[in-house]
């Protein structure tokens, strides 16, 4: 299965302000490869914090959040709230047929997924902004080793970097 973590971040780091701050600062080009790489892939998995920013699932796509809050239920096929692991989560995605799935946050999931070994590619737009303070793309201390596959500019001054997670 391809895990790929999705995100844009600022040049200090950032991915966000805090955790109601709207993606709104990455620049159409951004949006347009987040809209293509997620489409392609046909799932999204988030947290309950991310998902209640963005306010609503995103269409074409099978939407996963994950949330401890087992009241959290949705009649829509297409959205699923779960407590289940991010390792049972991805076994399922398997059994359903699925190849490819996207990470899109925020903090806590990443490095749940992190945690667990199962990301596989890592695609960041650097955003040429400064916030000083806020979100990390990863909450817990890790030891990831990356590969740079592609790095291009996608704006001005927009960096998009595709990263190989090494074994």
């Amino acid at each position: 299965m391809e895990v790929i973590l999705l995100m844009a971040m600022t040049l200090d780091g950032k991915i966000a302000r805090d955790s109601q701050q709207l993606v709104d600062w990455t620049g159409k080009a951004d949006k347009k490869y987040f809209v293509q790489v997620t489409r392609e892939a046909g799932v999204v998995i988030m947290g309950s914090r991310t998902f209640d920013t963005i306010g609503k699932p995103l269409p074409g796509r099978k939407n996963i959040v994950m949330t401890r809050n087992r009241d959290r239920k949705s009649q829509d096929g297409n959205l699923v709230f779960t407590d289940r692991s991010a390792g049972q989560i991805i076994k399922g995605l398997e059994e359903e047929g699925f190849e490819k799935v996207t990470l899109i946050g925020g903090a806590i999931i990443n490095s749940l997924f992190a945690g667990e070994k199962l990301i596989t590619q890592i695609h960041v737009t650097l955003v040429p902004i400064l916030f000083g303070k806020g979100l990390c793309l990863f909450r817990d201390l890790l030891d990831v080793k990356l590969e740079l596959m592609e790095n291009r500019e996608i704006d001005k001054g927009h960096l998009l970097l595709v990263y190989r997670v090494l074994p």
